[in-house]
């Protein structure tokens, strides 16, 4: 007997490319379970695939960081100077990634390279070894929404949030839609997403010195002028993060989708003063803020 759950979850994060850098990612996923009939006459109750099975998917790679520990770019260590939390290294065509997180920031997953194969293949052992004995066989369908139209990849972090977000290397694949006088214009939204491709965005008030930051010590022996460097304290524990300049845009409000949305529509009212804009940024999948102005 097969039991299947599409569109159960989202699962929103950043993964380390050695092309493309540090990348933010959504996938959709869906859920087909193979087993026998259980004393309820149930492969499994869907309350629990809803509650028990997103749990395990969220607390194993939504809002991380996820990394391909068989790829010789990526280096992790324990912190030497916080208990808990790790130090990763990252080169790529991109320039260098340098980070600081508590441990639960980062998802490693044993591959050269992070796919949809390589993050199936790691939920699937986790989840089933989670599932009752009549459950034999887990499919795990992950796919990206299929957008028509602009997007782009953006990672961040809010320090401010109490859960997972506050996490300074999660991200989103993300819809924009842009309207000028009324019109929806693919001009501007096409821009937007050329300007945010695989972007880091920062804010301005968690920029911090060289002489601050927490890195590991390789990380600080090879640091270049090109990187900019930010840091913040949140409930989970300090997050430090040395990006390069090339795929940077530092904001000046925190990073949440609604201030997103204000600084586009910000933006776009300094270049066009005469003009009225509606903003539709989307956080994701499904989701997301509107500004007008």
């Amino acid at each position: 007997m097969q039991l299947f759950v599409n569109d159960l979850t989202v699962i929103d994060f950043s993964y380390c490319c050695p092309e493309r850098g540090i990348v933010g990612e959504s996938w959709i996923v869906d859920v087909l379970l193979d087993g026998s009939l259980n004393e309820m006459s149930m492969v499994l109750d869907f309350a629990v695939v809803k509650k028990q099975i997103k749990a395990i998917i969220d607390d194993a790679v939504d809002h991380k960081l996820l990394l391909p520990m068989l790829d010789e770019s990526i280096t992790v260590t324990d912190s030497d100077a916080r208990a808990d939390h790790k130090f990763v290294d990252f080169s790529s065509k991109q320039g260098n990634y340098n980070l600081q997180s508590p441990c639960s920031a980062f998802a490693k997953i044993t591959a050269k390279a992070i796919d949809v194969a390589s993050v199936t293949t790691y939920l699937t052992k986790i989840i089933l070894a989670q599932l009752p004995k009549n459950v034999q066989g887990l499919t795990l369908n992950l796919r990206p929404e299929n957008i028509d139209g602009a997007y782009y990849h953006y990672t961040h972090g809010l320090k401010l949030h109490d859960g997972n977000c506050q996490r300074i290397a999660h991200g989103h694949r993300s819809k924009i839609h842009l309207y000028k006088n009324g019109e929806r214009s693919a001009e501007l939204e096409a821009a937007w997403s050329l300007r945010w491709q695989d972007i880091y965005i920062a804010s301005e008030v968690d920029r911090i010195s060289a002489a601050d930051i927490e890195l590991s010590p390789a990380a600080k022996a090879n640091m270049t002028s090109d990187q900019q460097l930010f840091s913040y304290y949140a409930p989970q524990g300090r997050f430090d993060i040395a990006v390069p300049s090339k795929i940077l845009d530092v904001v000046d409000c925190d990073s949440t989708v609604e201030l997103l949305a204000d600084f586009i529509l910000r933006q776009l009212k300094q270049a066009s003063p005469n003009d009225e804009f509606k903003v539709v940024a989307f956080e994701g999948v499904a989701k997301g803020a509107i500004a007008n102005g």
